[in-house]
């Protein structure tokens, strides 16, 4: 598709249900690498990088089924360590399964979705954090390559407050051992969520949604069931359309927070 064409003038008239917030469901589904079981993610939005996810789920070994929104993950046949660069050229946020295979299987090979272009898609800051919980972290030819007996909690500072940052730190903090505190934290509400969703499974997790987060790794976790939040872009996308029109809209599935 090269352009689209649009032509004004009407008022936006009816009722829209809102998604799940795509950078929410990201994460959460790569959360299900953390422990064995059958997990139920509802509110899961039909794209292409879910289905990305779920295909590099499947390739590691779950079995994983969406339909009609609602993600079921059975992770117990969960073997393989690799993201191969064929499934995750065109995922940015591939990059948050590093943390949850360090944290599992204390191995990890993750392609960078610029390939061997690492410049295009810097995760300096995963890799520091990753390395200053004990990790081993090399590049080679276009790959992540983490090894780790077991993460370690330690203090980490995060020069920019990056969203997939955190996240990936908290995935790997929750199984760690001892205490992990997150210094200039992302602060968004899909960050807030994945760590809702992490203490849904068990984590011990405190401050999600402000500049310092600590949690207490846990010994093992149970598996999920939880809903995504809906997607708030989408949601002011529409609100932002109806007024311009003079239109009158409801929109459904949408928090005001």
């Amino acid at each position: 598709m090269d352009k689209l064409i649009i032509k004004g003038g009407k008022k936006l008239e009816g009722t829209v249900k809102i998604s799940g917030a795509k950078n929410a469901a990201l994460p959460i589904l790569a959360a299900t690498i953390l422990c064995p079981g059958k997990h139920l993610i509802r509110n899961v939005p039909d794209l292409r990088d879910v289905n990305t996810m779920k295909s590099l789920l499947q390739n590691l070994g779950s079995g994983v089924d969406v339909r009609d929104s609602v993600a079921v993950v059975e992770s117990d046949g969960f073997k393989k360590h690799e993201a191969p660069y064929e499934l995750v050229k065109t995922m940015r946020a591939s990059v948050v399964i590093l943390g949850p295979l360090l944290a599992r299987l204390g191995k990890a090979r993750v392609s960078l979705p610029g390939g061997c272009a690492i410049g295009a898609r810097p995760i300096n800051l995963h890799l520091m954090a990753l390395e200053k919980m004990g990790a081993e972290i090399s590049l080679d030819s276009g790959y992540v390559l983490g090894r780790v007996g077991r993460l370690k909690g330690t203090d980490i500072y995060l020069d920019i407050p990056t969203v997939t940052g955190t996240e990936n730190i908290l995935m790997a903090a929750v199984l760690a051992k001892g205490i992990t505190r997150i210094d200039n934290a992302a602060m968004e509400p899909e960050v807030v969520d994945l760590a809702n969703a992490l203490i849904s499974m068990g984590a011990d997790i405190r401050g999600a949604g402000e500049r310092v987060i600590e949690i207490k790794g846990v010994d093992e976790l149970r598996p999920l069931d939880y809903t995504v939040i809906p997607d708030r872009i989408e949601a002011g996308t529409f609100m932002t359309a109806a007024a311009v029109t003079r239109g009158n809209i409801l929109l459904e599935n949408c928090r005001l927070d």
